[in-house]
């Protein structure tokens, strides 16, 4: 199963909150959707994003040049359908799922096949539980368990057994979820593989997480000196520090574009890109 180990993760001591950005630098803002900017739903498709948040994300966009990346365990077109921008950066699946600031896409593939008997194990699993809601992917399947503690372990030994069966395959765990997801890729290894593209390189990465999931992107973003913050109070962790709501998130972000757009002339205007994609 595909559970990280995070380096050097924190006790339960408390973290500090994230600094602000100072004058002259350059950030790139890696930021999880589902438990960091929204509130978690039991329906996901249910979720909604309100205009206040999009206003604060495209000056958000404008003010990093376009170094602004969301990054989710829902798929690239979920992404897109809750906050009605194709064009930008973003990551889903858990890393499976990649398009660059360009636009350029990158899917990790798995054979027909393959999928096939995962979506059958996968469905199997979940008919056996009254408390697992299925939630599909397509090339991924969720289980989110609803259901009592037990009910929950139960679910976690029966998928690690099915696991063991699909090849081209991992467990992903992540709050009160088990996703079978294609093996060899997580949001750590597509973090970093978008650090290395243009707008994001060069720039100091900060990445915001609330899940399991996102503690490689937290690896990824220590190894290159950046800021690993973590929505919630979940323990352990590899992050550096914390915020303790989505509310909270919206609210710093909101003073990170203050700072961003007080610090520096080249923020405070729309990135090319944008300015383009507007007229």
């Amino acid at each position: 199963m595909s559970t990280p180990r995070p380096a050097n993760a924190t006790t339960h001591a408390p973290l500090p909150p994230p600094p602000l950005p100072t004058a002259g630098t350059a950030w790139a803002l890696l930021l999880d959707v589902d438990g960091t900017l929204l509130d978690f739903a039991d329906d996901p498709h249910a979720v909604r994003v309100d205009n206040e948040l999009l206003a604060l994300l495209d000056a958000l966009h404008g003010a990093t040049d376009g170094a602004l990346a969301l990054v989710s365990g829902r798929r690239l077109d979920d992404i897109d359908r809750l906050f009605e921008r194709p064009h930008r950066a973003a990551i889903g699946l858990h890393g499976v799922e990649l398009r660059a600031a360009t636009g350029e896409l990158r899917r990790h593939v798995v054979m027909p096949l393959q999928q096939a008997r995962m979506q059958h194990e996968a469905q199997a699993l979940a008919a056996r539980f009254a408390g697992v809601q299925l939630e599909n992917k397509q090339q991924a399947v969720a289980l989110h368990c609803r259901g009592s503690s037990d009910e929950w372990q139960q679910l976690r030994e029966a998928a690690i057994g099915a696991i063991a069966h699909l090849p081209g395959y991992e467990l992903q765990a992540g709050r009160r979820v088990l996703e079978f997801k294609p093996g060899g890729m997580d949001k750590g290894r597509a973090v970093a593989e978008l650090l290395q593209g243009e707008p994001f390189k060069g720039r100091l990465p900060v990445y915001l997480g609330d899940d399991l999931t996102d503690e490689h992107a937290f690896d990824a973003v220590n190894r290159a000196h950046g800021l690993s913050v973590r929505v919630g109070d979940r323990h352990p962790s590899a992050a550096r520090f914390t915020l303790p709501d989505p509310v909270a998130t919206i609210a710093w972000l909101a003073r990170v574009l203050g700072a961003l757009m007080q610090g520096a002339p080249t923020h405070a205007r729309p990135s090319e890109r944008e300015t383009s994609r507007q007229s």
